[in-house]
């Protein structure tokens, strides 16, 4: 019987500082293919240094773009990740044997996020389960220009072992990210018809900071859980505030 034949599906833009641990933890697959939107330091040499199979084009938003590294992939099982993420060696063992035998057409991974170097375990970014491992003719990405989501029928099966994320590596990267991630969520705001008044903004960042940092227990992650709690709380806000500023859905 043929062993299940796996593809590693990566975005970028300017991540040469981590995209090559993201590559050395995947290395194993049987393709990698990266798909850059146009990097100006040393993203596609070093991608280069493990496929052949990057292109380079245009951003058309986050989900659209994996939907095209998806389209060039060939093998019968795909993993998603990104240039921040890193497979771990259990995982990877998983993964493997996973594909062999598998159940479902989906497998959620269980995803550590850091935060200045902290792992996190409370709060908004734990737990975190995200649908990473998929057949690749059973599932797809969202077309949202920011929180994609993958896009499948029927349940999906999870895996035990972690996969490790370097979200945020300082207060500048963590500011950038709040203000690109709000300008595309107000765009979904917008084109759900949402009400997006002042009030609205200011009631959902009350609650985004409640739920975090206190009935999720973000106080419990130290000054970074505050932060976070605190910058999810931003998060909401300003995609709303941005909202508002929009031109009305058109019917």
């Amino acid at each position: 019987m043929n062993r299940p034949t796996l593809s590693v599906i990566l975005i970028t833009k300017n991540e040469a500082l981590l995209i090559d641990q993201a590559l050395a933890s995947v290395q194993w697959a049987d393709e990698i293919i990266v798909v850059d939107s146009g990097s100006t330091d040393a993203t596609v040499e070093i991608c280069r240094r493990y496929t052949d199979k990057v292109t380079v084009t245009d951003w058309p938003g986050f989900g659209a773009q994996k939907n095209r590294a998806l389209a060039l992939a060939t093998g019968e099982w795909v993993l998603s990740i990104d240039a921040d993420e890193q497979v771990s060696p259990e995982l990877a063992q998983e993964i493997r044997a996973t594909v062999q035998d598998a159940a479902y057409p989906v497998y959620s991974l269980p995803r550590l996020s850091s935060f200045m170097g902290r792992p996190i375990r409370h709060g908004d970014w734990w737990p975190d389960e995200i649908p990473r491992l998929f057949r690749r003719t059973q599932a797809r990405f969202s077309d949202d220009l920011v929180h994609e989501r993958l896009v499948f029928e029927g349940a999906a099966g999870r895996l035990q072992h972690l996969l490790l994320h370097q979200s945020i590596r300082s207060i500048e990267q963590l500011l950038g990210k709040t203000n690109s991630y709000t300008t595309g969520g107000a765009v979904r705001v917008r084109q759900a018809g949402k009400s997006c008044g002042i009030g609205t903004a200011i009631s959902h960042a009350f609650w985004a900071f409640l739920r975090g940092y206190v009935f999720k227990r973000g106080f419990l992650d130290g000054k970074e859980g505050f932060i976070i709690a605190l910058s999810v709380a931003e998060n909401s806000f300003y995609k709303y505030v941005k909202a508002s500023y929009l031109p009305p859905r058109q019917p």
